[in-house]
Formats: structure tokens, C-alpha cells, sequence
């Protein structure tokens, strides 16, 4: 593995005890240039979801049974040289193995320790099993996602802890900042289910200051801004009332305006009002054009329209292209290589920059604890033995 050294984590050693709860915050600290050494379980085969495979891209991997007296002290060493750890297990776990902040605090003051988990270190809730789906329900997302009508809907992918990981990787660098001017780490505390409501945009902000609660509106926008609506040959992201003008005067130059020419429609209240029929009539005309047709003239008439792209659309992206964002990724468990999303910003003296190789679990067990922390080969024969490593 090469590390970044002119990138802004580099020279920074985190030691990950995560699993889908919290991998994706260490894979961000290791696309900012830190040293991420993901501590797993011994096993004899390796077995990882391609969705955790895709966390581990840029860091090393050492295996370690943190249950074992001899593990426990292995870890502690890991600990001297480290300078945040980030972990995933539920609570108390650690602290039963005497692993938790405050005994590796002891051992090293200076370290950031960030926990994420369901629902945090405290509350009813704490030790209540859970998944991605169930803090989605849980943080208020679900309820309003979904069509009008309808049974709220789970936002795609692993919403809750892809925000928990943003939030706790964000959390990480607020200590990181603070510790230069203290010298003290200090303790990170990350629900997935508060990151979830944390997330909620205009629900909260309308429900606080206005007393709106938020309703499902599948594609419709929450203000009725946009809608996202069908065409020949794929969808569409189309503003409602935008240009209103000279938009039905399109529509009517087509003959597919219907009553919209009728000047009633003018009033942005009567359109406000009644706004499934005008999306009933924009939809009967979107139906009659393809997707390319109507975002090339749209744009050329100043309408912020886009396609909702597919995953192969996205792959063929002329901007993601040029701009180099897919990158080649190499999963040593598989023979296949893939493309993957590439940094998501772009520093001009510190790169961000998403490693290409998914580590195999124990590769970097002799660079790490022979060369690293000096034990002998025999030493490591030993452990591998006894299933420590």
C-alpha cells in the first residue's frame, strides 16, 4: 500500500474496529491520507459483502482476537502508536475486555477514540439490536419517503450509517483541530439514528417553525418545485411552474396544453391548488418525448431540467468522465476489477484521493507486528497458531 504523504491525514495512524456500522468513516480517513489499519477477526477463510469491501479500499488489514489475553496486549502496543480508533461493537463490549476509552486513554492521551452504533453509549435504546432499516424508521426518514397514499419507504443503501460515518469522520477532524492546541484526545460518541434526524432537511425546520408535518410525495418535490416525471424512453427532472408562460405556450405550440392556456392558470395559488392536474397534463406531454429531446431544449431555454440518470448513464457521464472521477478498484477476494466512485472534492495541495486495492484480512499481519512492533517471525508463527492472529 502507498500512502499519501502530501495529503491532509498523512501521518496519522487509525486503528478500525468497524464493521458496516462505522467502516465508511475510516475508509474516509484513509482517502485523506491517513494510515487506517482495519483490525479484524482471526478466521481461516476470508469473508467479506462487497458493500464492506468497498469500506475497506485504501487501508491496511491485520487480523487480531481481541478476546485473548495475548490479543489484548498486542492491541495495547497498537494503541501507543496510534492516533484515533474508530469502532463499531455494541456497547460495553469493550470496556468488558478493559479496551474502552478510558483504560487506552491511560495508555495514550493523546488518542481519539470514535464510537458508532444504533442508537449511541446511552439511553433505553443503547443496548437494542438494530440495523440500517430500522434507524431509518426509527430517525424519521422512513416517514416520509414513499408515495401519498402509500406505506413509508427505506431509503435506498445504508442511509443511516453512511451518515453516521460523515458525521463521526467530521467529529474526528473537530478533534484532531482541538488536539493541537490541548494535547488531549478525547471521546466521539456517534448514533446512527440521531444522524439520521439530523439529516432531515426541511422537515424539522418546517415542523419547529411553521408546525408542518411533512408528507410522502414520492417524486414530487416537498415545495412543489420540481417533479420527477416519465418520458419515452426514461425520466426527467422537470420544475412545475418555473416559466410558467413559456412553458405552456411549449406545450401549447404542440397542442398538448389542454386548459393550461386558460388564463385561470396564471395564479400561482390556482396552480398551487390544483397541482395534480397540471401534473397530469405536463405528464401526458413528457410521455410524448424522449429524454434527450426535452433536456436539450429545456436547457437551451433556460429550464433547470436534468435526466435522472442510471447507474450506466452515470458510468457514461460525459462530465464524471472527463473530470476522471471513476476509478479502476482491484478486490482481492475476486477476480474481477470494477469501477468506483473517485474523491467527492478536490484539494489542490492535500489530495483526497480513494485507495484502488481492497486489502486481503491478515495482509499486513508480518509488516505490521514484525517490523512495526518487533516481534520475531516465530513469535508471529505462534500467535497465527494459537489463533491470536
Amino acid at each position: 500500500m502507498v500512502l499519501m504523504m502530501n495529503s491532509s491525514l498523512s501521518g496519522y495512524r487509525v486503528l478500525d474496529l468497524t464493521d458496516e456500522k462505522g467502516a465508511f468513516c475510516s475508509r474516509l480517513l484513509a482517502d485523506m491520507g491517513a494510515d487506517v489499519i482495519s483490525v479484524e477477526k482471526a478466521q481461516t477463510a476470508p469473508s467479506r459483502s462487497p458493500f464492506l469491501a468497498a469500506d475497506n479500499f485504501g487501508k491496511r488489514s491485520i487480523t487480531l482476537n481481541l478476546e485473548s489475553q495475548r490479543g489484548q496486549v498486542i492491541f495495547r502496543q497498537l494503541v501507543e502508536t496510534a492516533d484515533i480508533i474508530v469502532e463499531s461493537y455494541r456497547p460495553g463490549y469493550l470496556a468488558a475486555l478493559a479496551l474502552d476509552y478510558p483504560q487506552l486513554d491511560a495508555i495514550n492521551p493523546r488518542l481519539i477514540m470514535a464510537s458508532v452504533t444504533d442508537f449511541g453509549q446511552s439511553g433505553d435504546y443503547r443496548d437494542y439490536k438494530s440495523c440500517d432499516m430500522v434507524n431509518s424508521a426509527l430517525g424519521g426518514a422512513m416517514f416520509v419517503s414513499g408515495e401519498p397514499g402509500m406505506p413509508p419507504l427505506q431509503p435506498y443503501g445504508n442511509q443511516s450509517y453512511h451518515s453516521a460515518g460523515l458525521f463521526a469522520a467530521t467529529g474526528i477532524l473537530l478533534a484532531l483541530w482541538h488536539r493541537h492546541t490541548s494535547g488531549r484526545g478525547q471521546y466521539i460518541d456517534v448514533s446512527a439514528q440521531e444522524s439520521v434526524a439530523a439529516t432531515l432537511d426541511h422537515v424539522l425546520v418546517r415542523y419547529f417553525y411553521e408546525g408542518t408535518v411533512a408528507k410522502r410525495q414520492g417524486s414530487l418535490y416537498w415545495n412543489n418545485a420540481f417533479r420527477i416525471f416519465p418520458g419515452r424512453d426514461g425520466d426527467i427532472l422537470l420544475t412545475l411552474f418555473y416559466q410558467w408562460e413559456t412553458l405552456v405556450e411549449w406545450l401549447a405550440a404542440e397542442g398538448m396544453a389542454g386548459d393550461l392556456a386558460d388564463k385561470k392558470w396564471q395564479d400561482k395559488e390556482q396552480r398551487l391548488k390544483h397541482v395534480e392536474h397540471v401534473i397530469a397534463v405536463l405528464e401526458r406531454w413528457t410521455r410524448s418525448h424522449t429524454v434527450a429531446e426535452l433536456v436539450e431544449k429545456g436547457q437551451a431555454m433556460r429550464f433547470p431540467w436534468a435526466p435522472v440518470n442510471s447507474v450506466a448513464g452515470l458510468l457514461t457521464n460525459p462530465q464524471l468522465r472527463e473530470r476522471s472521477f471513476w476509478l479502476q478498484v482491484e478486490n482481492p477476494l475476486s477476480v474481477m476489477q470494477a469501477q468506483f466512485p473517485g474523491a467527492p472534492c478536490r484539494l489542490s495541495r492535500s489530495p483526497w484521493q480513494v485507495g484502488s486495492r481492497v486489502p486481503r484480512p491478515g495482509e499486513h499481519n508480518a509488516e505490521v507486528y514484525q517490523k512495526e512492533l518487533g516481534l520475531s517471525a516465530g513469535e508471529i508463527e505462534a500467535l497465527a497458531r494459537d489463533g491470536i492472529i
